[in-house]
């Protein structure tokens, strides 16, 4: 979304909120009255399987509306843990909800974060579909013009690509010479 649409957002939040690692920032259930803007650190909103599988649903980093699916729902249809301490601000759902009815600017870069928003969605089911580490981090890569991320956040691209570090290390150390790197 463009810095605009995300400064008016801002301008429309009530107050920021702060929360601990493992804190929820909200459940199923609950009542829909804000949504969150993700300023810092990363919250998962996941859903509880029947078979205790928990299937992370969205993973909202700095700059990503949390649940933003939720704003035209009476009721929220999963839970909002943080995965690291996490610094949102909260938007009451009734502020955007008159801002898309009024402000058609606001309207056409909402459309566009939802769709960019789809689109990465449907990247993650892809490359969650695969078998192996292998394919999919190949798959990653050809998302990501063939580039790696630095060292320090290859423990956030296991959890993107939906494999354990230690597999994606070993993966990558077999591939050690082919990448072409960004940051080191």
């Amino acid at each position: 979304m463009s810095d605009t649409i995300m400064d008016y957002i801002r301008s429309l939040s009530t107050r920021g909120k702060t929360f601990g690692a493992g804190q929820n920032l909200f459940n199923q259930g609950d009542d829909v009255e804000s949504l969150y803007l993700v300023e810092g650190g990363v919250v998962h909103l996941v859903r509880h399987q029947a078979d205790g599988n928990v299937a992370v649903l969205q993973r909202a980093s700095p700059g990503v509306i949390l649940a933003e699916a939720s704003v035209f729902s009476s009721v929220y249809h999963c839970d909002a843990v943080a995965v690291t301490d996490v610094i949102a601000m909260s938007v009451p759902v009734q502020s955007i909800r008159r801002a898309l009815r009024s402000k058609s600017d606001f309207a056409e870069g909402w459309a566009v974060y939802l769709s960019n928003q789809l689109q990465q969605t449907r990247k993650r089911a892809e490359i969650g579909s695969l078998k192996t580490v292998a394919a999919r981090l190949e798959s990653w890569l050809a998302w990501n013009d063939g580039r790696l991320p630095s060292k320090g956040e290859w423990k956030a691209l296991a959890d993107d690509i939906g494999v354990s570090p230690e597999a994606l290390y070993r993966e990558l150390s077999k591939r050690r010479n082919s990448f072409v790197r960004i940051r080191t």
